[in-house]
Formats: structure tokens, C-alpha cells, sequence
């Protein structure tokens, strides 16, 4: 199971923690704290307790979640498999519209031809993927779309 990340928005700014205080605010292990602290979370001193500033802290969480991120340069779609952006195989793209004007755009993965998606708007299909070709599918079929029910029910004849 991947590791969550911790919510830098739980802690205040104007406040000190010390290790268990910051673990529970952060819904953490201690030794968790503790590993942060050898990766470069700077406590107020070196006098035990530890404290840490929460604006130190928030701004730490901040950096190591912003690092990684590995946003999608155009042309590209997030592959899980290999959990990094990847061109889609042969340039082909599919667009299969959820919502007007927006859906999600559906290729292979060039190099372990995994399903990958993107979710877009259909206004900027040309600049999310240059050079590809996109073909359009047809969305899903909505409720108000549905035929009408058979006239062979049940319910007639019972009367």
C-alpha cells in the first residue's frame, strides 16, 4: 500500500508541537516525525522535548509533497504502471465525452501498453495533445436517450 502523504494544512502556523503532538496532528508515527526531522525538518532547538514551529513544518510538508508531483507535459498522459508520464502508443487517442464539453481522453501506454487516462476539456484537446491523433467516441447513453420499455410486459395481463 503506497505511503499517504501528510496534510500540511492540519498544522498551525502559530503553534509549537513537540514529536507526539505533531504525530497525532499529522496522523503519523512518531518515528515518523522522527525520520522527517533526519530529512531536514529543523526543530526550534536541540533541548529536549523537541519542538517544532508549525510554519517550519507546514513549509517542509509543503516541499516534500510539492517534489512529488510529476505533472504532464503536453502530449503525455500519467501512466500508473509505470508511474510517470508517457506518450501514448502510435500517437493514437481515444475521447470519450462524460459531461458537455469535457471527458477523458483514453490511450495505451507506449512502453507496457496499460490503459491511461486523462481527464480534459474538449476546447483543449489540441493543446493538452499536439501531434496526436484523437478520434472521438460516443459518449454514454443518458436515462432521458433510453428507448422505450417492451410492449410484451407482464403487468397487462394480469388485469
Amino acid at each position: 500500500m503506497p505511503a499517504r502523504r501528510a496534510n500540511p494544512n492540519r498544522v498551525k502556523q502559530h503553534r509549537s508541537y513537540s514529536v507526539d503532538e505533531l504525530a497525532r496532528c499529522c496522523d503519523v508515527h512518531k518515528n515518523t516525525v522522527r525520520n522527517w526531522q533526519r530529512n531536514g525538518l529543523k526543530p526550534i532547538d536541540t533541548i529536549r522535548p523537541i519542538l517544532f514551529h508549525g510554519a517550519a513544518v507546514r513549509d517542509f510538508l509543503t516541499r516534500r509533497n510539492s517534489s512529488r508531483k510529476r505533472p504532464c507535459p503536453p502530449g503525455n498522459l500519467y501512466c500508473f504502471r509505470c508511474r510517470c508520464p508517457r506518450r501514448p502508443a502510435l500517437g493514437m487517442v481515444d475521447f470519450v465525452p462524460m459531461r458537455p464539453g469535457s471527458g477523458n481522453l483514453r490511450a495505451l501506454c507506449e512502453s507496457c501498453e496499460a490503459i491511461m487516462h486523462r481527464r480534459v476539456r474538449e476546447a483543449d484537446i489540441a493543446k493538452v495533445m499536439p501531434g496526436c491523433a484523437v478520434q472521438f467516441a460516443e459518449g454514454r447513453a443518458s436515462l432521458s436517450g433510453q428507448a422505450d420499455p417492451s410492449l410484451d410486459c407482464d403487468s397487462e395481463r394480469l388485469g
